[in-house]
């Protein structure tokens, strides 16, 4: 009895693993995802450190993360990107403010934080450019965890690392 079963597991493993069907249609694309870069130009923060709350125009999945970075200066042709929170010190060390960022899946805030803004300098306090980057979320439940974590203090780290194309700016002029 043993034997005859032993035959019929082994008749029924080459029958079935031998079987082979036609190909079948393929499937839909996948959804294409792009990271949207913001840029926003003539930022004015009011003497009270108020400044703009801003629609995103689009809708954030859940898990998606956005990142905020203050344009400095320029070095060999290229613009400084300063990640916020920035703060600024006064020469004894102690805080003067911060610029800060939040955000929801709907729109973000940016604003300054600190003590006597009303006697921040114009020239860190109005016509500010920030740039906005919006960072795909993974499924919650899989998690695809990296070994190399990008550096979010470098705006070209994370670009790269994230594979955005920066070229295609999305610009607000407030």
């Amino acid at each position: 009895m043993k034997k005859i079963l032993t035959l019929f597991a082994v008749i029924g493993l080459i029958a079935f693993s031998s079987c082979e069907g036609p190909e079948g249609p393929p499937g839909p694309p996948g959804e294409s995802i792009t990271a949207p870069v913001i840029d926003v130009n003539n930022v004015n923060f009011a003497s009270n450190g108020d400044g703009e709350v801003i629609n995103f125009g689009f809708t954030l999945y859940p898990g998606d993360v956005a990142l905020a970075y203050r344009a400095t200066g320029t070095a060999n042709g290229s613009t400084v990107w300063s990640p916020i929170p920035e703060s600024h010190y006064y020469d004894d060390g102690t805080l003067f403010f911060t610029y800060k960022f939040n955000f929801s899946r709907v729109d973000f805030e940016l604003y300054l934080d600190g003590f006597e803004l009303n006697t921040v300098p114009a020239d860190l306090r109005n016509n500010q450019k920030f740039r906005i980057v919006v960072i795909p979320g993974n499924d919650p439940i899989i998690s695809n965890k990296s070994v190399n974590k990008a550096d979010y203090s470098d705006y070209n780290a994370v670009i790269a690392k994230y594979h955005i194309d920066d070229s295609k700016v999305k610009t607000i002029n407030l």
